[in-house]
């Protein structure tokens, strides 16, 4: 059995240990506040331009902008991952991880080549160790997602798509539920899907009342103004810009919530470690004196 001495050093470090959890999680329940506030303000916004832009596909525009153009046997692909730059948020990264790398197989199975675009540092990690083709990265965006940097980095995949060398663009995130839940997605962001159903058609399958949208069974169509290259090319800037934003957004509020839930698991596992240590010192302690006791008597006995 460990001594006194021993038992209260642990004791003293599991303490220091859990004023850090605890710190950590009153950090991060701070940060997730304003976290979902910046994805639920911004997700509106990503459902509406999402759901013109799958109506856009129904329709029958006479100006055909590449977006729209589906490879009839696709060859190769990019991948956008949303990963976060930090770890101790359970087990958010490995799940989003697990999720591309299972898709990686299946396209390589299929024999399409696949490029990397890394949003996070845990993400970029993983890719290296499996030696993925990473053709763009961006690590350290912080708390608050800048449009800048994130198009700066996936303007390679959108312009290797435009020239026709990757066939589809896919973006991978952590689509954030509740403070308790988060799940990992991958859908399609090139070319357009065609159906707000679609299974390929983004991070919102879990029946939000904003994508009950009626589709007609007859398509769409639209009047254009001024033309329709204009505003089909601004529409669709928007759509790639509006749905990475969201992602990153929705990636960052589901990292806070995490990293809250675990640092709070941790504290109250290092509180129940403290009382383990703290009964076993006790015991210890009483052994101690009891048997200090013992020799006591026993020597005035002796004499």
């Amino acid at each position: 059995m460990a001594g006194i001495k021993e038992i209260r050093t642990k004791i003293k470090s599991v303490q220091n240990t859990r004023k850090i959890t605890k710190a950590m999680e009153m950090v991060a329940a701070s940060k997730m506040r304003k976290a979902q506030e910046r994805m639920r303000a911004g997700r509106p916004y990503a459902l509406k331009v999402r759901s013109i832009a799958a109506h856009l596909m129904q329709a029958n525009p006479e100006y055909n902008h590449p977006y729209l153009n589906e490879a009839v046997e696709p060859k190769s692909a990019g991948v956008v991952v949303v990963t976060t730059d930090k770890g101790l948020c359970g087990g958010l990264n490995t799940n989003i991880m697990r999720l591309v790398l299972s898709h990686l197989t299946q396209f390589k199975a299929q024999g399409v080549e696949v490029q990397f675009t890394a949003f996070g540092n845990k993400g970029l990690g993983v890719l290296s160790r499996v030696a993925a083709n990473v053709v763009t990265q961006e690590v350290g965006l912080g708390d608050k997602p800048e449009l800048d940097r994130l198009i700066g980095a996936i303007k390679v995949q959108l312009d290797d798509f435009m020239q026709g060398k990757i066939d589809a663009v896919y973006l991978a995130t952590t689509r954030f539920v509740n403070t308790m839940r988060q799940e990992p997605v991958f859908f399609r962001l090139l070319p357009l899907p065609g159906k707000l159903n679609d299974p390929n058609a983004g991070f919102d399958q879990t029946g939000d009342d904003e994508l009950s949208l009626s589709q007609s069974k007859n398509g769409w169509d639209y009047i254009y103004e001024p033309d329709a290259k204009t505003v089909i090319d601004e529409l669709l800037q928007r759509y790639v810009e509006g749905l990475v934003l969201q992602a990153v957004a929705e990636s960052m509020a589901s990292e806070q919530s995490a990293r809250m839930v675990a640092m709070k698991a941790a504290s109250d596992n290092a509180k129940k470690v403290i009382g383990d240590l703290q009964l076993v010192y006790n015991k210890t302690r009483q052994a101690a004196i009891t048997k200090e006791i013992s020799e006591i008597v026993g020597g005035a006995a002796a004499v």
